[in-house]
């Protein structure tokens, strides 16, 4: 008889071209080693060692040719479970848009994102045009992923509080001053946006925020402890961040150990949720 072989989901992961798209995130010096192409094959290797079944491929741009790109890497390429894109939530006619994804890619496409926390406005999730494309998302029964800091939660709380029918998911735990090593700020707002049940949330994008050089899971552990204090073992996800976090880690399998780690003293039931069984709930990716 062999072992049963929990899923292991990595729930947020990315790809991206620069000779094809323009990254306005990618203007710092510092992020100089990621102007390259980062391709389904750089990452297949990665995920076979560190026993990953499957990804979600999270969009990077807000360009609608990004998201029919990741859609098509989708079809064609097994490990990737589904994409969460970018449409313009502001466009009157998002429903439509959001209808022919749907229409010529069916269920591959399993949530929208854009990046709130580079818009100039901190309510920015809080304007009516965004509202009724948040309302599009959620007749279409997707999933709405947050991207954004302490400055934007207060937004993302009375947001996620007005569409009770929309599955959201809060990335990078809206990542805090890591580096810092406590931020009382994002543990008090974050602890508001935990008390609503239609929100889970990515365990991903830490070790960026940390000190890219001396960083270990002890440094992560406080965070994510808070973290699973709020919103409890069954609403949190592991999501890699990958390539990204590879500017403070030297492979993938750094990032998962990490995490790993920190959550060492969770059930093994705990752990498979965390690692995948929620990423595959609230997703609603296909079985294995």
């Amino acid at each position: 008889m062999t072992a049963r072989h929990a899923v292991r989901i990595d729930a947020h992961q990315h790809f991206w071209d620069p000779k094809r798209f323009h990254y306005p995130w990618m203007a710092d010096a510092a992020l100089d080693p990621m102007r390259r192409p980062f391709t389904p094959d750089d990452l297949a290797p990665e995920l076979a060692a560190n026993r990953i079944d499957g990804t979600v491929l999270v969009q990077t741009v807000s360009d609608l040719a990004e998201t029919r790109m990741f859609l098509d890497i989708a079809r064609e390429t097994p490990y990737v479970h589904g994409v969460v894109g970018w449409v313009d939530l502001t466009a009157p006619d998002v429903g439509d848009v959001l209808d022919g994804l749907r229409d010529e890619y069916g269920s591959l496409l399993v949530g929208i994102r854009h990046q709130v926390h580079d818009e100039a406005d901190a309510h920015w999730l809080e304007r009516r045009d965004v509202r009724r494309g948040l309302d599009e998302v959620a007749v279409r029964d997707l999933v709405y992923d947050l991207l954004v800091r302490t400055r934007e939660l207060p937004a993302a709380v009375s947001t996620v509080a007005a569409l009770p029918g929309l599955r959201f998911v809060l990335d990078h735990i809206a990542k805090p001053r890591i580096i810092e090593g406590r931020d009382m700020q994002w543990a008090k707002a974050i602890a508001r946006l935990a008390a609503l049940p239609n929100v889970d949330v990515k365990l991903s994008g830490l070790v960026t925020e940390a000190d890219w050089h001396h960083w270990t899971p002890q440094t992560l552990r406080p965070f994510i402890d808070h973290v699973l204090g709020l919103f409890t073992v069954r609403r949190v996800m592991f999501g890699s961040d990958w390539p990204v976090c590879l500017l403070a880690a030297e492979r993938y399998g750094v990032v998962a150990d990490a995490l790993a780690t920190a959550i060492s003293a969770l059930s093994t039931t705990e752990k498979e949720q965390v690692f995948g069984l929620n990423a595959q709930r609230h997703y609603r990716l296909p079985g294995i």
